[in-house]
């Protein structure tokens, strides 16, 4: 056709028939895709396969929203500070996504369960998971690096604490992604490559060495700015932490 910019008799038939199954509904934004009770597919099998990583699903995993699985959405929801519906929407989802950057479907998925279920772990880590273990000394290197050894050891035996307490969750997971619990979580620093004084800390932290003197708090004098943390009765200053109750 001649290019002139003029929208003519030929112009419009040659567009009309380009177009002539268009709808309105076409050109509209698309809503953001998300999970709901009653979905079914592999995109539920991630979620509840993230949500079996941080602990917080404890069913089968099957690709079936149902009751399990919202749930777990909730209680992912309330300890992240969201909206609480069961839901997973988008906001869900991403802030989901962020919280398992080292979920692979081979960590939990029913091969690696099987083999699980015929690998005994280590006296030492007392039940523990590894996944557990690594999330932990993953937190000791975050808060802790650069502490002297027994300070990193009292910060492993803080979270062991917390979950032997009524206040907190009582999951590894859920003490270390509880909204607002850790700086180390909410600036990203957890997702560090733990060094080998961390995992060392962690395993004397979980065979029964506390130095913190039972904590189930610890903070920077030098930083806090908390009213209520300082109100914490103290037990002992651990390198730049004190430890409280």
């Amino acid at each position: 056709m001649k290019v002139d910019g003029t929208v003519g008799p030929k112009t419009k038939l040659k567009l009309w028939k380009a177009t002539k199954h268009w709808t309105p509904a076409m050109t509209q934004p698309k809503k953001a895709g998300g999970l709901k009770p009653g979905s079914r597919g592999g995109n539920v099998y991630d979620l509840q396969g993230r949500l079996k990583f941080l602990g917080f699903y404890t069913g089968k995993i099957d690709g079936h929203y149902g009751d399990r699985t919202t749930k777990a959405v909730r209680l992912f929801q309330y300890r992240f500070g969201m909206k609480v519906d069961g839901v997973a929407g988008p906001a869900t989802l991403t802030k989901l996504r962020k919280a398992t950057k080292n979920y692979s479907p081979a960590k939990i998925g029913q091969t690696a369960r099987r083999t699980r279920t015929k690998t005994t772990l280590p006296r030492s880590s007392n039940g523990f998971s590894q996944n557990d273990l690594k999330l932990l000394a993953q937190a000791v290197h975050a808060e802790g690096r650069g502490e002297p050894y027994v300070g990193q050891v009292a910060i492993a035996s803080v979270i062991l604490n917390r979950i032997e307490s009524e206040k907190f969750p009582d999951t590894i997971s859920g003490i270390i992604f509880q909204p607002l619990a850790f700086e180390a979580v909410a600036d990203g620093q957890i997702w560090m490559e733990p060094d080998e004084t961390a995992k060392k800390a962690v395993m004397d932290a979980v065979n029964g060495w506390d130095p913190s003197g039972g904590a189930l708090y610890y903070f920077n004098p030098a930083r806090a700015t908390s009213k209520w943390i300082w109100s914490r009765p103290q037990i002992k200053r651990i390198g730049k932490h004190i430890f409280c109750r």
